[in-house]
């Protein structure tokens, strides 16, 4: 395979599998040893085993962190602070994208950027939705509900009082109360259901404080 028959094949994908390069009559050992010497040259970016991108010069799309962040660790989505960011409920930008997964924990550093794993039980892996997260490319994230008792879950006191004030929480007023409280339901035990009664009592604070403005 010569590397621009590469650029005509994944020329426009934000990532690629090797599998996406195996159809038809080729020599599978070929295409892998050409997929590592490209690497070592440059001209593609080693995500993982079998998964890639095209580097910088080459790639007519950029990736976007969170499609990364699913295809590197599968399954996963991405959750917690990384997600409240990306719906504006929290005011800061977060430079690590963090995903849960019921797989080993873990943080993954590579050219398009850091990734954070952390570990819950299968049965957690609900209150995600693929959404676009730029045009042509779809990812797994949580909703700000899902995502903020992800952390309260991950978080040692975080259903706290003071632990949710110093997340700075914001625009709560589009928070999804009922799903907060359905959600909450699925955890065991009480700390999830603490979470969201004490959240629900900091959007009735902002909203009063809005009133008084």
């Amino acid at each position: 395979m010569e590397f621009r028959d590469l650029l005509r094949i994944v020329g426009d994908e934000p990532v690629f599998e090797t599998g996406l390069l195996l159809a038809g009559d080729v020599d599978a050992a070929d295409v892998r040893r050409q997929l590592s010497r490209w690497a070592a040259r440059g001209k593609v970016v080693a995500l993982r085993r079998g998964l890639y991108a095209l580097a910088a010069p080459y790639r007519k799309v950029e990736p976007h962190a969170f499609l990364v962040s699913n295809r590197l660790v599968s399954p996963s989505y991405v959750s917690l602070q990384s997600a409240l960011s990306h719906h504006g409920f929290i005011p800061e930008g977060v430079p690590i994208t963090t995903a849960v997964t019921p797989r080993r924990p873990g943080a993954r550093s590579t050219t398009l950027g850091a990734f954070l794993y952390r570990h819950v039980d299968t049965a957690l892996l609900f209150g995600f939705v693929s959404e676009e997260v730029a045009p042509g490319q779809r990812a797994l994230v949580a909703t700000p509900e899902k995502a903020l008792l992800d952390l309260v879950h991950l978080t040692p006191g975080g259903d706290r009082p003071e632990a949710l004030a110093a997340l700075r929480l914001q625009g709560l007023e589009r928070l999804d109360r009922e799903r907060l409280s359905l959600l909450a339901g699925h955890w065991p035990g009480h700390k999830a259901r603490r979470a969201a009664r004490a959240v629900k009592r900091l959007a009735d604070a902002q909203a009063d404080e809005e009133e008084m403005l």
